[in-house]
């Protein structure tokens, strides 16, 4: 099935010269704001409702400008940053205090990073539950603005009801990967991943911004 994780070590190295690309993301985000819904969305053009905090590695591959693009995509409640080569950070318009968890995962990442000097960092910011208007606390401008003050993408979605916008979301973070020049740089490859995760998990499972 689609939503198999990857069990093999991967080889392809992520650099804009070669045919096709890999690359690490982590979604991010507290709880309840549709992250798994995002993902699986992303994956498998369906919408699931609730999950629960579970953590999933799943990877998925599409073509874009004639070649192809592989995600390994770690949907996870716990904020690691390490291995990861671009974020979604994801908050619920109806949400305000998951609006300014993701202000402060952007300085988290970006100080870990050291994308502080890079004009562009890899870094997509979702406000999900779009359709859920009527409960909305979260402007539109506000998570606009968010986007300008910090140079990250911004992307307004419906998880529940549109395919499309998260596909856009994911896209856009691909298009920034490809920027911010992480060329010489190659993903762990799913073991690599794993081992990242026990590590994670063996340290404090309450950890997080």
């Amino acid at each position: 099935s689609m939503l198999q994780a990857k069990s093999h070590n991967s080889t392809t190295h992520y650099s804009c010269q070669s045919e096709n690309m890999e690359a690490n993301i982590v979604v991010l985000g507290t709880e309840s704001v549709g992250k798994s819904a995002l993902t699986v969305r992303l994956l498998t053009r369906r919408f699931i409702g609730e999950y629960g905090d579970i953590e999933s590695i799943y990877s998925h591959s599409f073509i874009a400008d004639g070649r192809e693009i592989t995600l390994n995509i770690w949907d996870s409640p716990y904020s690691e940053v390490r291995w990861a080569d671009g974020f979604v950070l994801v908050y619920s318009i109806c949400d305000r205090a998951s609006f300014n968890s993701v202000s402060r995962l952007i300085q988290a990442i970006k100080s870990a990073k050291d994308y502080l000097s890079a004009d562009k960092p890899p870094i997509v910011i979702v406000g999900n539950k779009r359709d859920l208007h009527h409960r909305r606390t979260v402007l539109s401008e506000e998570g606009r603005l968010l986007a300008l003050n910090t140079d990250c993408h911004f992307y307004e979605v419906s998880a529940a009801e549109n395919y499309h916008s998260v596909l856009m979301g994911f896209h856009g973070l691909v298009d920034r990967m490809k920027d911010a020049k992480l060329t010489a740089k190659r993903p762990l490859g799913f073991k690599g991943i794993v081992k990242s995760m026990s590590a994670v998990f063996a340290r404090r499972r309450t950890d997080s911004f």
